[in-house]
């Protein structure tokens, strides 16, 4: 079995995810993360409680606030 790698994830970021939502929204608010999260659908506002390593899995983007109050795409960029 491969190590695994805990994704940095942390309350406030915004997640893009890349199955949507049933409401067809695909960006969620993160409320609290541990073992679990919570988060809050933007589309709906509805909020529940998923596993770590079911959401790390679904990910395609962390979207984090900076202190600027600009909000950063976290994309890679080729040099």
């Amino acid at each position: 079995m491969g190590e695994e790698t805990i994704m940095d994830v942390r309350p406030a970021d915004l997640l893009l995810m890349r199955k949507p939502h049933p409401c067809g929204g695909n960006t969620f608010y993160v409320i609290r993360s541990g073992m679990d999260f919570k988060l809050r659908c933007t589309t709906c506002g509805r909020e529940f409680m998923v596993p770590r390593n079911k959401i790390e899995r679904r990910i395609k983007q962390v979207i984090r606030e900076t202190d600027s109050s600009e909000s950063t795409n976290t994309l890679p960029t080729s040099k």
